[in-house]
């Protein structure tokens, strides 16, 4: 959800008057990623199909984490994820079937395979040298 469009959701959430449902409060007095938390935490449920467009825009690491467990606990009950996504935490999920999207098309890739996992273990292995190919020394 882009940030717009949960700020809308987070109003409607107030004016029909569940937000009591989110965690006790309402989803504007939380920041962007703990109020986004508390809808995946709170609203889905299990025999579920869920599509997400990049949910670690607004998670932390830590609750990207956090995201991983309640998908599993959900994925355990029956329910399918759809999910476009940079980040390799996310992208670890055990019993994820990953497609990347590459010159040639669409292809089935494992985990260490990915562009994005190989990007991050070069940046967290070397940062200079990222920070150098960029212009940043």
């Amino acid at each position: 959800m882009r940030a717009e469009s949960f700020y809308n959701l987070a109003s409607n959430v107030d004016d029909i008057g569940v937000s009591g449902s989110y965690g006790g409060k309402s989803l504007h007095q939380q920041s962007h990623g703990e109020s986004f938390f508390s809808l995946f935490r709170s609203r889905l449920r299990g025999n579920g199909i869920y599509i997400f467009d990049e949910p670690e825009a607004a998670l932390s690491p830590q609750r990207q984490f956090a995201f991983l467990a309640r998908m599993d606990e959900l994925v355990k009950q029956k329910s399918q994820f759809i999910i476009a996504t940079h980040s390799p935490i996310i992208l670890s999920y055990p019993k994820a079937k990953i497609i990347q999207i590459t010159e040639n098309g669409f292809e089935e890739v494992s985990y260490k395979d990915t562009e994005c996992y190989d990007f991050y273990k070069t940046f967290i292995n070397n940062p200079e040298y990222i920070l150098k190919k960029i212009g940043i020394e």
